[in-house]
């Protein structure tokens, strides 16, 4: 049953009207991605890679990136090696995100570093993404005879962080949406000549960072490139100022030298440039004095091809294995003819330690194996067969037999009566793992 209204109510209030108008930038167009980097010399290349070659969690990584409006590439060796056909070992990601930023928008985040802050994000089987924000170079030191980069803690632009970087074929950036090279150096033909050139003038970049000389070494050694003969004339003229690098650096580059099939071509360039002779003058005097050795050039270069064999067929070989190796012919000339082994050795390592920074854990397994190898190459294995660098000692051994022309099948029986049916653990360079965040 309908109600009469109550003429005592009030009237209904007056309502606000609402007017809406357009957006004035709603009409406004988004400036084209391609403009991005207008102004910076930019050079695009088309480059459709393979999306099987390319991994797919540091694809998410870059396109979660550009959906949160960043710029996101991949970069460095990963693109390098995609390039020259090789397959990468990690996938690293630029961006223009702050550390903060990457891990507001990745749970499985961490923030590492003190000199410099990275991102690594997180996936199954230990697989890390490194996100690094774009760098620059810090700006020109005011004493011109010191050109030593102390610190590179500044952020920059895209094509700021590609002319930081050491060569050109370092410095591409690939662009996952438009399957194009970005390259503000040159890199792509660098890439297309196989060869290796400096960003700018080398003796300058060498000074700047002096390890650079070493990479240069290893990246012609284990990538087959060639080296520009100006860049290589300025590794010569800079070698002396390997002695200013930081000794623990130098001494992991040594271990890349050895560790990715190119032991033998690493160690004939560092002989030909000088660097040997300024980080280990031991070795370096000892291949010098060919005669004196009795071919002793010929057996060290014959252990490197061991090594290289060793590591494509079986996996990285241990450390203290490849510093046994490395020195093995100097330190048994030193050894020679002395009662105290231990302590010849350890006289020898002594300023090897304090030039390279090798450290004490390495150093007391190359004393113990020089004094197992010998007995082991006797026959007399006894107590040795139960320590923990009887594995080792046994890769050493091999490679030393191997350098002499000799028959590696006693040793070979050896291990197959030490050694499970299993993988060894002890190939896997377990004792320094690579430091994420360090140059490529």
């Amino acid at each position: 049953m309908r109600r009469s209204p109550k003429p005592d109510l009030p009237p209904p209030p007056e309502l606000p009207s609402f007017r809406v108008e357009p957006d004035v930038d709603d009409s406004r167009e988004e400036p084209s991605i391609l403009d991005r980097h207008a102004g910076t010399q930019l050079s695009r290349h088309d480059a459709p890679l393979e999306d099987e070659a390319i991994d797919a969690d540091a694809a998410k990584v870059v396109r979660r990136l550009e959906r949160a409006g960043f710029q996101a590439y991949l970069v460095g060796g990963c693109v390098r090696d995609l390039l020259l056909g090789g397959r990468p070992k990690d996938f690293d990601v630029a961006t223009s995100a702050r550390p903060d930023d990457v891990r507001a928008l990745f749970r499985n985040c961490r923030i590492i570093g003190r000199r410099f802050r990275l991102a690594h994000v997180l996936f199954g089987g230990g697989k890390i993404v490194e996100v690094a924000t774009f760098r620059r170079n810090p700006g020109e030191t005011d004493l011109e005879d010191d050109l030593l980069i102390r610190s590179d803690n500044v952020f920059g632009e895209a094509h700021e962080d590609a002319l930081r970087r050491d060569f050109t074929i370092n410095a591409l950036f690939y662009d996952l949406d438009r399957r194009q090279v970005l390259d503000w150096c040159g890199g792509m033909p660098d890439i297309q000549r196989r060869s290796i050139r400096t960003i700018g003038e080398p003796v300058v970049r060498f000074r700047e960072d002096p390890v650079r000389i070493l990479r240069a070494i290893k990246f012609a050694a284990r990538l087959d490139l060639g080296i520009e003969p100006y860049v290589y004339d300025a590794m010569v003229a800079s070698r002396l100022e390997l002695a200013r690098a930081a000794r623990p650096r130098l001494f992991e580059e040594i271990l890349r030298l050895m560790r990715a099939g190119g032991a033998h071509r690493s160690m004939w360039l560092l002989w030909e440039v000088g660097a040997m002779a300024v980080l280990m003058p031991e070795l370096a005097a000892f291949l010098d004095d060919d005669e004196a050795t009795e071919d002793g050039s010929l057996r060290f270069f014959r252990k490197m091809d061991a090594i290289d064999r060793k590591t494509l067929d079986e996996g990285v070989l241990d450390d203290v294995v490849l510093m046994t190796a490395l020195f093995y012919e100097p330190l048994e000339e030193a050894a020679s003819g002395v009662r105290d082994i231990m302590g010849a050795v350890n006289d020898f390592l002594e300023p090897v330690i304090e030039r390279i920074a090798m450290p004490r854990r390495i150093a007391d397994g190359v004393r113990r194996i020089m004094t197992m190898v010998p007995r082991i190459l006797q026959g007399r294995i006894g107590r040795f067969a139960r320590t923990d660098l009887f594995l080792p000692a046994l890769d050493v051994a091999e490679i030393v037999l191997h350098s002499r022309g000799q028959s590696t099948a006693p040793i070979q029986a050896l291990r197959r009566e030490a050694l499970p049916p299993v993988t060894r653990e002890h190939r896997r360079p377990s004792s320094f793992p690579r430091q994420r965040g360090a140059r490529r």
